[in-house]
């Protein structure tokens, strides 16, 4: 009996209801599993019909295909000869299951339900699915007729077992249960379970990857054994990114890491580890007191099937996968290489001709633009490294099937083709300097790039007041009111939308580009503004998807000086420098718009504000209470501390701001473009932050009534130490 075993796990680019493709990666993920040497592979989180389902879970086409699909990879052949780990829903006795289906050579060894569902923020899996109630315990599964002919029996093993082999034994974990205070792999462990898999779903948001790898590297750090992550990499179908990484670990140690991002549909990690160190590492007495006191007993289904053999042992070739330092990318090139995978899957598997970005000069359309010129680098490195699937979607995508199937030498090259940008002024509005940043921006990374001003569409649509009711509105400097200046900014808000989704719509026919087709149109609004409402309704904020809708101003900052450096993009210092400001107000010698005095309050502190209400789980006077103290100015200051300081009724006024204009606009983000999910105070109102959309006046609430009170009190204290 051997004790060197190759294992393998992997990151699968899966897509919703893909059958047949999301089985051929499978099946490609287990080729390259054998011929790394590999006897047990592990793939992602139901990967056989795609985590992202949804409310397809409700409907049993899901589990019927699942099946289907799973009877086609059972016949095929070249799948044997290894212990596979795959993820599918099941329909057990009316309930439907989240499922890890243990196979081998062709036969169901373990049907493994969940038993912790993912149910906060974006996951919904209790909507979903039933968790498996009954810790350690199994009954049987009545196979339908399509399997129980390639099994050879009608029934097979379903709940909470593991599987034993000569020479050890190996147990399943499913994403969220990792995460658990109580987490299965415990008891496996301490019931002698040496190899334990774990399948998941587990999507990116920015510094996420730290929290996972620690909460994995623990798994074993305390218990000892050999730990293999998989993961899905990708867009599924929804604006969720996977951000793969899969790993396996050996007692505390990464031994094998795989990409956080990338292009690759299949990516298999393997590692050769020796089960004699797991068990020397599991040595300690304490341990060994907890294991025999253990009550966690699980049933052992017995394989003949070996993972290692004595020959392997004499194999001097053959030797343990040495430990490695984790890798993990900065903040902003996450963002860069999250928003440029994302942005690619996309518009690969849309069927669309490319994006548009409404360039206004300004930080967070530059920010969006400089992602898909990411995307486009992305792309051409796939390119140089070979990736089949890629070229065959770039000679789609940017029609380069003519002249011998040509491929782009160059990013911009690429972004000429499938990325365009357009700038749409107003003569009295936009500045020179913006107009000349959005061309600048445009030239160096090689966008489709068209100039116009809008100011006939707008005065045309104005005079539609002026001879209907006899009143034309005036901007504020002209002298006229908060409505009529409010007005005027969303008409040219809500024109800028309307000519980007025209444009979007026939540029690639006026192009004359082979093939017609449409652009995408990308949204701009960061998660500040989306949070503050500071956007008009169906105005350019309006697109089909948002790259950096739940990424805040400081990031994207960071993101624009990493890539004026990365990417050699001189111009973006321009971008840094600039005033944030809409420009839907005409200027003059005394005033030009800014975003932070028209929302009375800085970027820096919508972050904060955002943090407390969604993470901290904070409302108007918790919210208060906590700030009046971060922010007091009375206390001692630290030198290296950039926090706001206010007097306490300063903090008052800033939260009450800031829940009012929530409140007002909170309709706004019931019809937010669907962003991708960076961050866990993302505002998105139709997967991750559900709340109401029509609040009662927060001016007259309880809540404001009691910052008051709470105010009176601080002030008096305050008054009494200064005497």
């Amino acid at each position: 009996m051997g004790h060197l075993v190759t294992v393998a796990t992997c990151s699968l680019n899966q897509w919703v209801l893909d059958w047949e493709g999301n089985l051929s990666r499978i099946i490609e993920s287990i080729h390259q599993a054998k011929a790394a040497g590999a006897r047990l592979r592990v793939g992602p989180e139901l990967e056989i019909c795609g985590y992202s389902s949804l409310d397809h879970f409700h409907e049993l086409d899901v589990y019927t295909h699942s099946l289907e699909m799973l009877r086609r990879l059972l016949l095929d052949e070249s799948t044997h000869g290894i212990l596979l780990d795959v993820g599918m829903p099941v329909l057990h006795r009316n309930l439907r299951y989240n499922c890890r289906v243990i196979c081998l050579d062709g036969k169901i060894l373990l049907i493994r339900p969940k038993m912790w569902l993912a149910n906060d923020g974006n996951y919904r899996e209790m909507r979903h699915f039933t968790p498996w109630m009954r810790p350690r315990e199994t009954e049987l599964f009545h196979l339908p007729k399509m399997l129980a002919d390639l099994q050879g029996d009608t029934h097979v093993l379903f709940g909470d077992a593991v599987i034993s082999t000569p020479e050890t034994a190996f147990g399943a974990e499913t994403c969220e249960e990792l995460f658990t205070p109580k987490a299965p792999h415990i008891d496996m462990a301490l019931d002698g379970v040496e190899v334990i898999t774990n399948s998941s779903g587990s999507h990116f948001t920015l510094r996420k990857l730290d929290t996972r790898l620690q909460l994995i590297l623990e798994a074993t750090r305390k218990s000892g054994g050999v730990y293999l992550y998989a993961n899905q990499q990708g867009c599924d179908g929804e604006r969720l990114y996977f951000d793969g990484c899969a790993m396996i670990i050996v007692n505390g140690d990464v031994v094998a890491q795989g990409s956080q991002f990338s292009l690759n549909d299949v990516e298999v990690v393997t590692a050769t580890v020796d089960l004699d160190e797991v068990r020397s590492y599991r040595a300690a007495m304490s341990r060994g007191m907890q294991a025999a006191a253990s009550t966690a007993r699980y049933q052992r289904i017995q394989t003949p099937f070996e993972l290692s053999s004595e020959d392997d042992d004499s194999d001097i070739t053959k030797a343990p996968t040495l430990p490695i330092q984790p890798h993990y990318h900065s903040v902003e090139e996450e963002i860069a290489l999250c928003g440029g995978c994302y942005l690619w899957d996309y518009l690969r598997r849309s069927g669309t001709a490319g994006y548009l970005v409404p360039l206004s000069g300004g930080i967070d359309s530059c920010a969006t633009a400089v992602i898909v010129y990411s995307m486009c680098r992305i792309v051409l490195q796939a390119l140089h490294d070979g990736n089949a699937q890629v070229a065959e979607d770039v000679k789609r995508i940017a029609r380069y099937a003519g002249e011998g199937g040509v491929l782009p030498k160059t990013p911009q090259e690429l972004c000429n083709q499938v990325f365009t940008t357009l700038y749409m002024g107003m003569k009295k509005q936009s500045s020179r300097e913006t107009r000349q940043r959005a061309a600048d921006l445009a030239a160096a990374i090689g966008s489709y790039h068209v100039d116009l001003d809008i100011d006939d569409v707008y005065e045309a649509q104005k005079r539609l007041v002026v001879g209907t009711v006899g009143f034309e509105p005036r901007f504020k400097v002209e002298g006229g009111s908060e409505q009529e200046n409010l007005t005027l900014q969303c008409l040219q808000a809500r024109i800028r939308m309307v000519t980007a989704y025209e444009f979007g719509q026939i540029l690639p026919t006026a192009r004359k580009r082979p093939g017609g087709g449409s652009l995408l149109v990308l949204g701009s609004a960061n998660v500040g503004e989306g949070l503050r409402g500071y956007l008009t309704k169906y105005d350019c904020s309006s697109a089909d998807i948002n790259p950096i809708g739940s990424i805040d101003k400081a990031d994207l900052k960071r993101f624009i000086a990493w890539a004026e450096k990365n990417f050699d993009l001189p111009c973006l210092h321009d971008f840094l420098t600039a005033v944030p400001t809409a420009e839907l107000e005409p200027i003059t010698q005394d005033y030009a718009q800014s975003d932070e005095a028209d929302m009375g309050m800085t970027y820096q502190e919508l972050t904060i504000f955002g943090r407390l209400r969604k993470l901290n789980k904070l409302g108007p006077f918790g919210m208060f209470q906590r700030l009046v103290h971060d922010w007091s100015i009375d206390r001692e200051h630290k030198a290296d501390d950039d926090a706001p300081y206010y007097t306490p009724a300063q903090v008052a006024e800033k939260v009450k701001k800031f829940f009012h204009f929530y409140a007002i606009n909170r309709h706004k983000m019931t019809t937010l473009t669907p962003a991708l999910h960076c961050n866990d105070y993302s505002p998105d109102d139709n997967r991750f932050d559900l709340r109401p959309f029509l609040y009662p006046p927060f001016w007259k609430s309880w809540s404001f009534k009691r910052i008051d009170m709470e105010l009176e009190k601080i002030e008096k204290k305050r008054a009494s130490k200064k005497q």
